[in-house]
Protein backbone atom coordinates (compact mmCIF):
# COMPACT_ATOMS: atom_id res chain seq x y z
CA UNK A 1 0.00 0.00 0.00
CA UNK A 2 1.00 3.69 -0.22
CA UNK A 3 1.78 6.18 2.64
CA UNK A 4 2.28 9.41 2.61
CA UNK A 5 3.31 8.79 -1.11
CA UNK A 6 6.05 6.42 0.35
CA UNK A 7 5.41 2.78 -0.80
CA UNK A 8 5.27 0.58 2.04
CA UNK A 9 4.77 -2.97 1.71
CA UNK A 10 4.76 -6.48 4.24
CA UNK A 11 6.46 -9.49 3.26
CA UNK A 12 6.39 -13.18 4.14
CA UNK A 13 9.88 -13.71 5.14
CA UNK A 14 10.63 -15.95 8.17
CA UNK A 15 11.13 -14.10 11.71
CA UNK A 16 14.26 -14.37 11.93
CA UNK A 17 14.82 -12.38 8.76
CA UNK A 18 11.55 -9.94 9.08
CA UNK A 19 11.03 -7.14 7.75
CA UNK A 20 9.22 -4.74 9.74
CA UNK A 21 7.56 -1.56 7.57
CA UNK A 22 7.24 1.72 9.30
CA UNK A 23 4.49 2.33 11.41
CA UNK A 24 2.82 4.90 13.59
CA UNK A 25 3.42 3.89 17.34
CA UNK A 26 1.35 2.06 19.13
CA UNK A 27 -1.28 3.23 21.88
CA UNK A 28 -0.73 3.37 25.59
CA UNK A 29 -2.28 3.07 28.51
CA UNK A 30 0.64 5.04 29.98
CA UNK A 31 -0.50 8.53 31.81
CA UNK A 32 2.40 10.24 31.78
CA UNK A 33 4.45 11.07 28.33
CA UNK A 34 7.38 8.55 27.78
CA UNK A 35 10.36 10.08 25.79
CA UNK A 36 13.18 7.56 24.53
CA UNK A 37 15.68 9.15 22.60
CA UNK A 38 17.89 6.45 20.45
CA UNK A 39 21.14 7.33 19.50
CA UNK A 40 21.91 6.84 15.79
CA UNK A 41 25.15 7.33 14.25
CA UNK A 42 24.97 9.82 10.75
CA UNK A 43 26.56 7.43 8.69
CA UNK A 44 26.07 3.83 10.73
CA UNK A 45 22.56 4.26 11.94
CA UNK A 46 21.94 1.61 15.09
CA UNK A 47 24.91 -0.11 13.67
CA UNK A 48 23.31 -2.95 12.75
CA UNK A 49 24.73 -4.82 9.13
CA UNK A 50 22.36 -5.15 6.74
CA UNK A 51 22.62 -7.60 3.51
CA UNK A 52 21.41 -6.68 0.45
CA UNK A 53 20.93 -9.15 -2.84
CA UNK A 54 20.57 -8.29 -6.42
CA UNK A 55 19.88 -10.29 -9.34
CA UNK A 56 19.31 -8.82 -12.92
CA UNK A 57 16.99 -8.84 -15.80
CA UNK A 58 13.79 -11.33 -14.86
CA UNK A 59 10.93 -12.44 -17.52
CA UNK A 60 8.97 -15.76 -18.18
CA UNK A 61 9.08 -15.75 -21.73
CA UNK A 62 9.57 -18.64 -24.03
CA UNK A 63 9.72 -22.11 -21.95
CA UNK A 64 9.51 -20.11 -18.77
CA UNK A 65 5.64 -19.69 -19.19
CA UNK A 66 4.69 -22.93 -18.71
CA UNK A 67 7.58 -23.88 -15.78
CA UNK A 68 5.77 -20.61 -14.28
CA UNK A 69 2.19 -21.42 -14.90
CA UNK A 70 2.77 -24.98 -13.61
CA UNK A 71 4.50 -24.63 -10.32
CA UNK A 72 5.36 -20.75 -9.33
CA UNK A 73 6.83 -21.64 -5.98
CA UNK A 74 9.71 -23.66 -7.51
CA UNK A 75 10.58 -22.60 -10.46
CA UNK A 76 13.37 -20.19 -9.16
CA UNK A 77 14.51 -22.95 -6.53
CA UNK A 78 18.22 -23.21 -7.72
CA UNK A 79 18.93 -19.66 -6.57
CA UNK A 80 16.61 -19.36 -3.97
CA UNK A 81 18.92 -20.13 -1.23
CA UNK A 82 20.96 -17.38 -2.41
CA UNK A 83 18.60 -14.71 -2.35
CA UNK A 84 16.53 -15.48 0.60
CA UNK A 85 20.02 -15.52 2.96
CA UNK A 86 20.09 -11.87 2.50
CA UNK A 87 18.09 -10.04 4.82
CA UNK A 88 16.45 -7.95 1.51
CA UNK A 89 16.82 -8.81 -1.75
CA UNK A 90 15.78 -7.60 -5.18
CA UNK A 91 15.69 -8.28 -8.87
CA UNK A 92 14.26 -5.84 -11.84
CA UNK A 93 11.02 -7.59 -13.58
CA UNK A 94 11.82 -7.19 -17.31
CA UNK A 95 7.96 -7.51 -17.98
CA UNK A 96 4.40 -5.96 -18.17
CA UNK A 97 2.29 -7.98 -15.51
CA UNK A 98 -0.43 -8.88 -17.62
CA UNK A 99 -2.17 -11.17 -20.09
CA UNK A 100 -4.03 -9.70 -22.36
CA UNK A 101 -4.08 -6.30 -24.48
CA UNK A 102 -2.14 -5.44 -27.55
CA UNK A 103 1.68 -5.45 -27.35
CA UNK A 104 3.13 -2.09 -28.62
CA UNK A 105 4.78 -2.08 -32.02
CA UNK A 106 8.59 -2.92 -31.37
CA UNK A 107 10.87 -5.63 -31.73
CA UNK A 108 10.36 -7.37 -28.46
CA UNK A 109 7.80 -6.93 -26.12
CA UNK A 110 7.75 -9.00 -22.62
CA UNK A 111 4.61 -9.80 -20.67
CA UNK A 112 4.24 -12.38 -17.73
CA UNK A 113 0.75 -13.40 -15.42
CA UNK A 114 0.58 -12.37 -12.14
CA UNK A 115 1.83 -15.12 -10.40
CA UNK A 116 5.31 -14.13 -11.64
CA UNK A 117 5.37 -11.85 -7.91
CA UNK A 118 4.30 -15.38 -6.37
CA UNK A 119 7.66 -16.79 -7.63
CA UNK A 120 9.21 -14.00 -6.69
CA UNK A 121 8.31 -13.86 -3.23
CA UNK A 122 8.70 -18.18 -2.93
CA UNK A 123 12.33 -17.29 -4.12
CA UNK A 124 12.76 -15.14 -1.20
CA UNK A 125 13.03 -11.40 -3.32
CA UNK A 126 11.35 -9.11 -1.33
CA UNK A 127 11.30 -6.18 -3.71
CA UNK A 128 11.26 -6.12 -7.86
CA UNK A 129 11.38 -2.57 -9.85
CA UNK A 130 9.56 -2.98 -13.18
CA UNK A 131 11.02 0.14 -14.28
CA UNK A 132 12.39 -0.46 -17.09
CA UNK A 133 12.42 -0.54 -21.10
CA UNK A 134 9.84 -3.17 -21.34
CA UNK A 135 7.56 -1.87 -18.38
CA UNK A 136 4.81 -1.00 -20.90
CA UNK A 137 5.13 -2.85 -23.44
CA UNK A 138 1.58 -3.73 -23.31
CA UNK A 139 0.46 0.42 -23.32
CA UNK A 140 -1.81 1.99 -20.75
CA UNK A 141 -4.39 -0.92 -20.20
CA UNK A 142 -1.07 -2.92 -19.78
CA UNK A 143 0.65 -0.84 -17.11
CA UNK A 144 -3.20 -0.47 -15.27
CA UNK A 145 -3.32 -4.63 -14.79
CA UNK A 146 0.79 -4.37 -13.56
CA UNK A 147 -0.63 -1.49 -10.50
CA UNK A 148 -4.03 -4.21 -9.97
CA UNK A 149 -1.25 -6.84 -9.75
CA UNK A 150 1.09 -5.38 -7.44
CA UNK A 151 -2.08 -4.50 -5.58
CA UNK A 152 -3.77 -7.98 -5.55
CA UNK A 153 -0.51 -9.76 -4.48
CA UNK A 154 0.26 -6.85 -2.04
CA UNK A 155 3.84 -7.47 -3.35
CA UNK A 156 6.47 -4.49 -3.73
CA UNK A 157 6.80 -3.13 -7.71
CA UNK A 158 8.21 -0.25 -7.42
CA UNK A 159 9.65 2.44 -10.57
CA UNK A 160 5.86 2.53 -11.71
CA UNK A 161 2.94 4.46 -10.60
CA UNK A 162 -0.69 5.90 -11.46
CA UNK A 163 1.37 8.89 -11.27
CA UNK A 164 4.56 10.49 -10.62
CA UNK A 165 3.91 10.14 -6.62
CA UNK A 166 3.91 6.58 -6.97
CA UNK A 167 6.44 5.71 -9.50
CA UNK A 168 9.29 7.48 -7.67
CA UNK A 169 8.22 6.67 -4.01
CA UNK A 170 10.90 4.21 -2.59
CA UNK A 171 10.34 1.01 -0.93
CA UNK A 172 10.83 1.95 2.75
CA UNK A 173 11.32 -0.90 5.37
CA UNK A 174 13.31 -1.33 8.49
CA UNK A 175 15.45 -4.61 8.80
CA UNK A 176 16.95 -5.23 12.37
CA UNK A 177 16.11 -1.33 12.95
CA UNK A 178 17.76 -0.04 10.29
CA UNK A 179 15.62 2.29 7.53
CA UNK A 180 16.01 1.18 4.03
CA UNK A 181 14.69 3.47 1.10
CA UNK A 182 14.99 1.37 -2.04
CA UNK A 183 14.24 3.27 -5.52
CA UNK A 184 13.74 1.58 -9.37
CA UNK A 185 14.15 3.85 -12.00
CA UNK A 186 14.87 3.82 -16.03
CA UNK A 187 17.26 5.70 -18.18
CA UNK A 188 16.37 3.21 -20.93
CA UNK A 189 13.04 2.97 -22.79
CA UNK A 190 13.40 4.28 -26.18
CA UNK A 191 13.73 7.62 -27.75
CA UNK A 192 9.92 7.38 -29.40
CA UNK A 193 8.46 6.80 -25.44
CA UNK A 194 10.29 8.92 -23.18
CA UNK A 195 7.17 11.41 -23.32
CA UNK A 196 4.28 8.51 -22.93
CA UNK A 197 6.11 6.28 -20.56
CA UNK A 198 7.09 8.60 -18.35
CA UNK A 199 5.53 9.19 -15.01
CA UNK A 200 4.04 12.90 -14.38
CA UNK A 201 1.83 14.36 -12.08
CA UNK A 202 -0.70 13.80 -14.66
CA UNK A 203 0.33 10.29 -16.28
CA UNK A 204 1.11 7.16 -15.48
CA UNK A 205 4.02 5.25 -16.15
CA UNK A 206 7.43 4.93 -14.84
CA UNK A 207 10.16 6.40 -12.91
CA UNK A 208 13.15 7.92 -15.12
CA UNK A 209 16.16 9.50 -15.10
CA UNK A 210 16.11 10.52 -18.59
CA UNK A 211 16.30 14.60 -19.13
CA UNK A 212 13.77 16.52 -16.82
CA UNK A 213 13.15 13.52 -14.94
CA UNK A 214 16.65 13.58 -13.86
CA UNK A 215 16.22 16.44 -11.47
CA UNK A 216 12.99 14.52 -10.07
CA UNK A 217 15.30 11.19 -9.31
CA UNK A 218 17.84 13.36 -7.74
CA UNK A 219 14.84 15.42 -5.26
CA UNK A 220 13.26 11.99 -4.16
CA UNK A 221 16.72 10.72 -3.20
CA UNK A 222 16.71 14.17 -1.39
CA UNK A 223 14.07 14.03 0.33
CA UNK A 224 14.06 10.27 2.05
CA UNK A 225 18.12 10.52 2.93
CA UNK A 226 17.76 12.59 6.20
CA UNK A 227 14.58 9.82 7.39
CA UNK A 228 16.74 6.88 6.59
CA UNK A 229 20.18 5.11 7.22
CA UNK A 230 20.36 3.28 3.86
CA UNK A 231 19.01 4.38 0.17
CA UNK A 232 19.41 2.01 -2.50
CA UNK A 233 18.59 2.77 -6.01
CA UNK A 234 18.31 0.11 -8.49
CA UNK A 235 18.45 1.39 -12.37
CA UNK A 236 17.78 0.04 -16.19
CA UNK A 237 20.79 1.91 -17.86
CA UNK A 238 23.24 0.62 -20.11
CA UNK A 239 23.78 0.19 -23.91
CA UNK A 240 23.19 -3.64 -24.74
CA UNK A 241 25.88 -6.11 -25.06
CA UNK A 242 28.66 -3.97 -23.65
CA UNK A 243 31.11 -5.35 -20.88
CA UNK A 244 31.85 -1.37 -19.85
CA UNK A 245 29.62 0.89 -18.29
CA UNK A 246 29.13 4.14 -20.57
CA UNK A 247 29.86 7.68 -19.57
CA UNK A 248 26.36 7.81 -19.29
CA UNK A 249 25.84 5.04 -16.61
CA UNK A 250 28.88 6.79 -15.15
CA UNK A 251 27.74 10.06 -15.05
CA UNK A 252 23.97 8.85 -13.61
CA UNK A 253 26.04 6.98 -10.87
CA UNK A 254 27.67 10.44 -9.48
CA UNK A 255 24.36 12.40 -9.79
CA UNK A 256 22.57 9.47 -7.57
CA UNK A 257 25.49 8.83 -5.31
CA UNK A 258 25.94 13.02 -4.52
CA UNK A 259 21.93 13.06 -4.42
CA UNK A 260 22.97 10.40 -1.19
CA UNK A 261 22.74 7.00 -2.69
CA UNK A 262 24.74 4.47 -0.80
CA UNK A 263 23.90 1.51 -3.26
CA UNK A 264 23.68 2.13 -6.88
CA UNK A 265 23.00 -1.22 -8.93
CA UNK A 266 21.19 -1.81 -12.56
CA UNK A 267 21.05 -3.93 -15.67
CA UNK A 268 20.24 -3.67 -18.86
CA UNK A 269 23.30 -4.71 -21.26
CA UNK A 270 22.46 -8.18 -20.91
CA UNK A 271 26.13 -8.85 -20.24
CA UNK A 272 27.88 -8.19 -17.00
CA UNK A 273 29.19 -5.38 -16.20
CA UNK A 274 31.52 -4.43 -12.73
CA UNK A 275 30.75 -3.65 -9.74
CA UNK A 276 32.90 -1.65 -6.53
CA UNK A 277 33.21 0.89 -4.87
CA UNK A 278 32.77 4.51 -5.71
CA UNK A 279 33.79 6.53 -3.08
CA UNK A 280 32.07 6.10 -0.19
CA UNK A 281 29.16 4.00 -1.69
CA UNK A 282 29.05 0.97 -4.07
CA UNK A 283 28.03 0.91 -7.54
CA UNK A 284 27.43 -2.00 -9.63
CA UNK A 285 27.18 -1.28 -13.88
CA UNK A 286 25.51 -4.09 -14.93
CA UNK A 287 24.02 -7.46 -12.97
CA UNK A 288 23.11 -9.14 -16.75
CA UNK A 289 20.42 -11.22 -17.34
CA UNK A 290 19.35 -13.58 -14.44
CA UNK A 291 15.55 -15.76 -15.24
CA UNK A 292 15.93 -15.10 -19.05
CA UNK A 293 14.83 -17.44 -22.40
CA UNK A 294 17.98 -16.54 -23.89
CA UNK A 295 21.29 -18.29 -22.11
CA UNK A 296 24.05 -18.30 -24.42
CA UNK A 297 27.74 -16.96 -24.21
CA UNK A 298 27.58 -13.80 -22.36
CA UNK A 299 23.76 -14.06 -22.15
CA UNK A 300 23.76 -16.64 -19.95
CA UNK A 301 26.53 -15.66 -17.35
CA UNK A 302 24.72 -14.18 -14.06
CA UNK A 303 24.99 -13.66 -10.65
CA UNK A 304 24.24 -12.29 -7.24
CA UNK A 305 25.62 -9.81 -5.79
CA UNK A 306 25.38 -9.22 -2.32
CA UNK A 307 26.15 -6.16 -0.47
CA UNK A 308 26.70 -5.54 3.32
CA UNK A 309 26.19 -2.03 4.76
CA UNK A 310 25.96 -0.79 7.92
CA UNK A 311 23.65 2.36 6.91
CA UNK A 312 25.60 4.36 4.86
CA UNK A 313 28.74 2.47 5.36
CA UNK A 314 29.70 -0.40 2.87
CA UNK A 315 31.08 -2.88 4.73
CA UNK A 316 31.52 -5.96 2.50
CA UNK A 317 30.57 -7.01 -1.03
CA UNK A 318 30.88 -10.63 -3.05
CA UNK A 319 29.51 -11.80 -6.59
CA UNK A 320 27.82 -15.60 -6.52
CA UNK A 321 28.55 -16.80 -10.05
CA UNK A 322 25.55 -18.25 -11.44
CA UNK A 323 24.79 -19.47 -14.96
CA UNK A 324 21.35 -19.24 -17.05
CA UNK A 325 20.43 -22.89 -16.92
CA UNK A 326 17.05 -23.94 -18.42
CA UNK A 327 16.21 -20.35 -17.95
CA UNK A 328 16.82 -19.81 -14.24
CA UNK A 329 20.32 -18.34 -12.80
CA UNK A 330 21.88 -21.57 -11.43
CA UNK A 331 24.93 -21.12 -8.89
CA UNK A 332 28.46 -22.37 -10.48
CA UNK A 333 29.58 -25.24 -7.63
CA UNK A 334 32.75 -24.43 -6.01
CA UNK A 335 35.61 -25.58 -7.70
CA UNK A 336 38.13 -24.38 -11.15
CA UNK A 337 34.54 -22.93 -12.93
CA UNK A 338 33.56 -20.56 -9.98
CA UNK A 339 37.18 -19.73 -9.44
CA UNK A 340 37.20 -18.90 -13.24
CA UNK A 341 34.08 -16.71 -13.06
CA UNK A 342 34.93 -14.40 -9.79
CA UNK A 343 37.93 -13.55 -11.36
CA UNK A 344 36.01 -12.70 -14.71
CA UNK A 345 33.65 -10.57 -12.55
CA UNK A 346 36.52 -8.61 -11.07
CA UNK A 347 38.29 -8.40 -14.46
CA UNK A 348 35.25 -6.55 -15.41
CA UNK A 349 36.44 -3.78 -12.96
CA UNK A 350 38.97 -2.44 -15.04
CA UNK A 351 37.27 0.02 -17.14
CA UNK A 352 34.94 1.39 -15.12
CA UNK A 353 36.52 3.70 -12.83
CA UNK A 354 35.55 1.77 -9.84
CA UNK A 355 37.94 0.36 -6.52
CA UNK A 356 37.53 -3.01 -5.40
Amino acid sequence: MLSGGVAVYATNRPADRAVAVDRPPASTTSTAPTTTTTFRDPRRGNGQPVTFAFGGDVHFEGALRAKLAADPATILAPIAPVLSSADLAMVNLESAITEANTPLVKEWTFRTPANALDALRAAGVDVATEANNHGIDFGPQGLADSLAARAAKQYPVIGIGANATEAYAPYRAEVKGQRIAIFGATDVMGEENVASWTATDTQGGLASTKYDAQTRMVAAIQAVRPEVDTVVVFLHWGIERQDCPSPRQQELAQALTDAGADIVVGSHAHHLQGGGRFNTSFVDYGLGNFVFFNETGEYGRTGVLVVTATGRDIDSYQWTPARITSGVATPVPPGPDADAELAHWNELRACTGLAP
